[in-house]
């Protein structure tokens, strides 16, 4: 490994890595997103493999790192990150949020070492470890970092599913962020929420601004229709708009029969890992890849860890994240191992 770093010589240079990552400012409002572009450039290398990279809007760039599999015409497994990370408020933070301080417990404390920084680099490290042991994919696996997940997705995932690149791409599963687990469980996301991001245009003098009430579920009443009536009552010059209206309910199997959960769900086990299954509670870039009929996994292996992501002093213990490491380096061959399915032969 040829990366360097300013950190202790006698630190794992897998946590070296990661707290170098961390440090880079891909923070909203004005993520560095070239600083990140640099990095991935740098780690490409050291893999030796193929880096393309796609301008999806001005300034937003997906990369992708390629390493073919020994039968290529199979579908392709997908590992899929985002380089964003949400804004920090400094003053409630113990340490600068972009040091990436760990302290004496081993904790590093730093936006995105949760949400997901993390999983970026464990996916790194697997398949170097994969590499350097000679281990090579049946099927093709894909290392793809997309920017504005955190602010949507409109510029990364969500309008790249639609290109043709993306379907080039000929991914038949994909791996994406989960959350942390406090208990030994390891929390596995199958589905998630529809995201409604909504502008309600409301001309004249400000007035008192509250909250929504708990309990507003759309299954109580149709969602929409109760944002006409309001805004009806408010006036006949107050509109609305969406600037995400999402409404696919597309899950990914978690039966036993499912090949690529049997081999997902069989090599957690071989580790004795406990899964929680969930719907994930807010949302992520696994919508858009569902929402295009490709099954996908929300998961971040961080048990025995608070959920911190967004929060103040998020931080990642470096026992969990080396442990994540050892994790992927099990799943990655065996979703990447799977037979031919009946639509492949």
């Amino acid at each position: 490994m040829t990366t360097t770093s300013s950190f202790p010589e006698d630190e794992d240079p897998s946590v070296s890595l990661f707290r170098d990552y961390l440090r880079l400012r891909t923070v909203h409002p004005e993520p560095d997103y070239d600083a990140a572009l640099r990095f991935l450039d740098r780690i490409a290398e050291e893999l030796e493999l193929p880096l393309k990279k796609i301008e999806v809007f001005p300034g937003r760039v997906i990369s992708i790192m390629t390493w073919e599999g020994t039968n290529p015409t199979l579908k392709s497994i997908l590992l899929n990150s985002h380089t964003d990370v949400v804004p920090v408020y400094q003053e409630h933070w113990k340490y600068d949020a972009f040091s990436a301080f760990k302290d004496a417990e081993g904790n590093i404390y730093a936006r995105g070492s949760q949400d997901m920084k993390c999983v970026t680099i464990q996916y790194i490290q697997a398949v170097r470890r994969l590499k350097a042991r000679g281990w090579k994919p049946t099927r093709t696996l894909h290392l793809m970092f997309v920017p504005d997940e955190e602010v949507g997705g409109y510029k990364g995932m969500e309008t790249f599913v639609k290109q043709p690149e993306f379907h080039k791409l000929n991914i038949g599963f994909a791996l994406d962020e989960g959350l942390a687990n406090p208990t030994d469980a390891f929390t596995v996301f199958y589905g998630e929420r529809n995201p409604w991001w909504i502008t309600v245009h409301c001309p004249g003098s400000p007035g008192h601004g509250s909250r929504f009430v708990e309990n507003t579920a759309a299954e109580k009443l149709e969602f929409e229709r109760q944002i006409k009536q309001w805004c009806k009552e408010a006036g006949e010059d107050v509109t609305y708009d969406f600037a995400q209206k999402h409404m696919n309910q597309n899950i990914t199997s978690t039966d036993e029969s499912d090949p690529w959960w049997n081999a997902f769900s069989a090599s957690c086990k071989e580790m004795n890992m406990t899964l929680k299954k969930e719907i994930f509670p807010a949302a992520t870039d696994s919508r858009f890849i569902r929402a295009v009929g490709i099954p996908a996994i929300g998961f971040s292996p961080m048990n025995r860890t608070p959920i911190l992501l967004h929060d103040h002093n998020e931080y990642l213990n470096e026992q969990v994240f080396l442990k994540g490491i050892s994790v992927y380096e099990r799943i990655i061959p065996a979703l990447a191992s799977v037979a031919a399915l009946p639509n492949e032969a």
